[in-house]
C-alpha cells in the first residue's frame, strides 16, 4: 500500500519541484519504507525514480512530475516507484494490489513485452501499453494509479471497481494534481479552500461526503469503477464497471452455496501473497470469522488476528471472537477501547481529511493500530451486510415496505403520515414503543422511506441544524436527489436489490471503505478485502434476494453456506455492528470536551444554529433524547474545520 501524487501542467507553465515534494511527504504515514519521483525534463527521464531529487534539484523543472511513498509488500528488491516502461515514455505511480498480475504479466510476456520486476505496479504499464485505457477492465484488486503517457502527453487514472483506494483530483488554471488523500491536494499549493455547502449538506445527512464531491469546492474525488484521461483539453471520466442484480434461478441452493464458498476461499488465497507478515481483524461476526476460517484452510502457520473489546457489554464482542480464536487456532490479540480517546479523535479528523463522522473509525483505528505491531498486511469481512442484505435496516425496510403494498396508497399516505407526526420520538423508551420512524416511512414511497432511516438529518430537518445563511447558500438542493437517482437506475429487479445497490454504490464506498483506507494507513497497515473480490460480489449479486433476507434473517444463504466452518452461536447470533458507545461517552468522559466544540467551535458559530444546537445537547444530557449520532456529526465537523479550514 502506498500514497501517491503527481502535478501536470498542460500549458506552458512547469511544475515546482518543492511543491510535488512537500505533497508526497504528507503521505507518508501511507508509504513509511521509501520515497520516489518522477521528472519529466529530458536529462531527468533516464534517471527515473530517485529519492536525491529534491536535494539535487529545485525550482521549476519540467510541466510532469510524480510522486510516490512506499509501503513494501510485495517485490521487496525491485518494486520501486514511480516506474516506467523500456524507453521510458511511459511512467506510473499506483496505490494497491493487483491480484491477478501473475496471469496478466504471462500473457504480456507471450505478446513481446519484457519485464524488469517482479511487482505488481510494471503490469499495469504493459497492459496499458497493449490495451490502453481498456486495460483497468482486466484488473481484480484494489488500486488508484496515475499513468503518464509522454507521446501523447496524456494522464490516464484509474480507480478500483469498489473504491477501496482513494483518488483525488484539482484541475485549474490548466494545472492538474492529484494525490491519494486531500492533504496532498492542498500542498501541491494555491487551492482555494472554500467549502462547498452542498456537500455540507450531504455530510449532515450521511456522515460522509459522496463521491465525486469533496468537501471543498476545488477537489473532487475519482469515483469508484471509473477511469479518467486528461490532456490539454480537459479531463474525460469513463465508467468502466457497474455491479447488475439480475437473479439466476437456475441453481439450487446446495450449488448456490458450493459456489459461494468456493469463490471466497479463491479470493481470500489471492489476498494471502504477501513477502511481509499478514493476519486478519476478527470481531467474532459472521463475516470476519468466514474470512479466518478460510484463512486457516490456506494456512501452513497459525493466523495472526486481532479484535478489541469494551467495557460496555453491548458493544463488546471479544468473548465471540475468542471463541473464533479457539476454534481456528489462531495466534489472537485483544485490546481494549475506552473513552479516553480525545488525542485519538483529534488525529483521526487530520487523517480523514473531510468532514467524517462514523464513530467506528476509533475501533477501526485502534485494531489496525494493535495488528501493526505483528503484521503488514491484515485481511478484514467488510462486505457481508451489503451482499447479502445483513444490515437490521434491510429487514426493517421489508416490513415497511409490506404495509405500503397492504395499504392503498390514498388512504395510506394521509393515515401514516398523520399517525407518524402524532408519534412522539421517545428514545428513552423500549424498542417496542418506538414506532415514529416505522409509522413516518409507511407514509413514504421506497426510497425516500430508505433514504429516512440512513440519515441522520433528513432535508426537511436542515433549517434547524444550520443558520439561515447556509440554509440559503444550499439553496433547494437535497440530499435524498441523489438517492432517488442511484435507486431509479438501479440495474435491479426488487426494491431490496435496488437499496442493496445504493449502499454499495454511497454507505460502502464512501463510508465504510474510506474509514478502513485511512484508519489503517495511518499506522501504515494494508487491508484486504476477500468478501469485496468483484468476481465474488457478481456471484452474491445474481442469488436471489429472498435466500438472502428470509423472514428476520439476513444473510440467509451465506449463513447456511458458512455452517461447514462455522457453530450456529456465531452465525445466528444477534447483531451488534463496530462502533462506539458514543451516547455514554458524550454525557460522561467527553462531555466537557465535547460540549466545548459542539457550542463554542468555530464552524458552529459560521454555520450552524448555535441555539438549536444548545437545545438538542441539552436534551443529550438531561436523558430524554439521544441526540448522540448529530452531536458527533457537529463535534468532527469543528475538528475538521480547526485543521483544514486555512492555509
Amino acid at each position: 500500500m502506498c500514497g501517491i501524487t503527481g502535478i501536470v501542467c498542460f500549458n506552458s507553465q512547469e511544475i515546482d519541484i518543492d511543491s510535488l515534494v512537500r505533497a508526497t511527504r504528507t503521505l507518508s504515514h501511507r508509504g513509511p519504507d521509501e520515497e520516489g519521483y518522477f521528472i519529466n525534463r529530458n536529462d531527468l527521464l533516464k534517471n527515473g525514480r530517485t529519492a536525491d531529487i529534491p536535494l539535487r534539484v529545485s525550482g521549476k523543472i519540467g510541466n510532469t512530475g510524480f510522486g510516490h511513498r512506499r509501503l513494501s509488500i510485495i517485490d521487496l528488491a525491485t518494486g520501486q516507484q514511480p516506474l516506467s516502461n523500456e524507453d521510458g515514455t511511459i511512467w506510473i505511480t499506483f496505490n494497491g494490489e493487483i491480484y491477478n498480475f501473475q496471469g496478466l504479466k504471462k500473457e504480456l510476456v507471450d505478446k513481446g513485452h519484457v519485464f524488469r520486476t517482479n511487482s505488481d505496479t510494471e503490469t499495469i504499464v504493459h497492459a496499458y501499453e497493449e490495451w490502453g485505457v481498456k486495460s483497468v477492465e482486466r484488473f481484480r484488486g484494489m488500486f488508484a494509479f496515475a499513468v503518464w503517457d509522454e507521446n501523447r502527453q496524456q494522464l490516464f487514472l484509474g480507480r478500483d471497481r469498489l473504491g477501496k483506494k482513494p483518488l483525488y483530483y484539482s484541475f485549474e488554471n490548466h494545472r492538474f494534481v492529484f494525490g491519494s488523500e486531500i492533504k496532498a491536494v492542498l500542498e501541491a499549493g494555491d487551492m482555494d479552500r472554500s467549502i462547498d455547502l452542498t456537500a455540507l449538506s450531504d455530510y449532515f445527512s450521511l456522515l460522509y461526503v459522496p463521491a465525486p464531491k469533496t468537501i471543498f469546492k476545488s477537489i473532487k474525488k475519482l469515483p469508484a469503477a471509473h477511469y479518467a484521461v486528461v490532456d490539454k483539453t480537459g479531463i474525460k471520466l469513463s465508467r468502466y464497471w457497474d455491479i447488475s442484480f439480475e437473479p439466476q434461478y437456475d441453481r439450487s441452493e446446495n450449488q448456490i452455496m458450493e459456489n459461494l464458498l468456493g469463490i471466497l476461499e479463491e479470493s481470500t488465497q489471492m489476498r494471502m501473497i504477501s513477502e511481509v507478515p499478514l493476519g486478519a481483524f476478527l470481531s467474532g461476526g459472521v463475516d470476519s470469522s468466514a474470512i479466518v476460517a478460510m484463512m486457516a484452510g490456506s494456512s501452513p502457520n497459525p493466523v495472526i488476528t486481532n479484535s478489541i473489546s469494551f467495557s460496555e457489554a453491548s458493544y463488546n464482542e471479544a468473548e465471540y471472537a475468542k471463541q473464533v480464536a479457539f476454534l481456528f487456532r489462531t495466534n489472537h490479540n485483544e485490546f481494549h477501547v475506552t473513552a479516553e480517546a480525545i488525542p485519538i479523535i483529534e488525529k483521526l479528523a487530520w487523517h480523514y481529511d473531510e468532514p467524517f463522522a462514523d464513530s467506528s473509525a476509533v475501533p477501526t483505528y485502534y485494531v489496525s493500530k494493535m495488528a501493526r505491531e505483528k503484521v503488514t498486511v491484515s485481511l478484514s469481512g467488510d462486505g457481508g451486510d451489503e451482499n447479502f442484505a445483513g444490515y437490521r435496516r434491510y429487514f426493517m425496510d421489508a416490513r415497511e415496505t409490506l404495509v405500503r403494498n397492504m395499504i392503498p396508497e390514498l388512504f395510506r399516505r394521509p393515515l401514516f403520515g398523520f399517525l407518524g407526526r402524532l408519534y412522539p420520538k421517545a428514545d428513552y423508551l423500549p424498542q417496542i414503543f418506538r414506532g415514529k420512524a416505522f409509522l413516518s416511512n409507511v407514509a413514504r414511497d421506497p426510497a425516500d422511506a430508505y433514504y429516512f432511516s440512513v440519515s441522520a438529518v433528513h432535508d426537511a430537518y436542515k433549517p434547524d441544524f444550520f443558520n439561515p445563511e447556509t440554509i440559503k447558500a444550499i439553496g433547494g438542493y437535497r440530499t435524498y436527489d441523489l438517492f432517488k437517482s442511484i435507486y431509479e437506475t438501479a440495474p435491479a429487479q426488487d426494491h431490496l436489490s435496488r437499496i442493496q445497490y445504493l449502499d454499495i454504490k454511497t454507505y460502502l464506498c464512501d463510508d465504510i471503505l474510506t474509514k478502513v483506507d485511512r484508519a489503517s494507513m495511518a499506522v501504515s497497515l494494508e487491508v484486504r478485502c476477500p468478501i469485496l473480490d468483484h468476481v465474488f460480489m457478481e456471484y452474491a449479486a445474481s442469488i436471489p434476494s429472498r435466500l438472502k433476507l428470509k423472514g428476520l434473517e439476513g444473510k440467509h444463504i451465506f449463513k447456511k453456506a458458512l455452517k461447514k466452518y462455522l457453530p450456529d452461536n456465531i452465525l445466528y447470533r444477534q447483531k451488534m455492528g463496530f462502533g462506539v458507545p458514543i451516547l455514554e461517552w458524550l454525557r460522561k468522559d467527553l462531555n466537557v470536551y465535547a460540549r466545548d466544540m459542539v457550542l463554542e467551535g468555530e464552524a458552529s458559530r459560521n454555520y450552524l444554529n448555535l441555539p438549536y444546537l444548545e437545545k438538542i445537547w441539552n436534551e443529550h444530557q438531561r436523558g430524554t433524547r439521544n441526540w448522540s449520532t448529530q452531536l458527533w456529526i457537529i463535534m468532527m465537523f469543528n475538528l475538521w474545520h480547526q485543521k483544514f479550514s486555512k492555509a
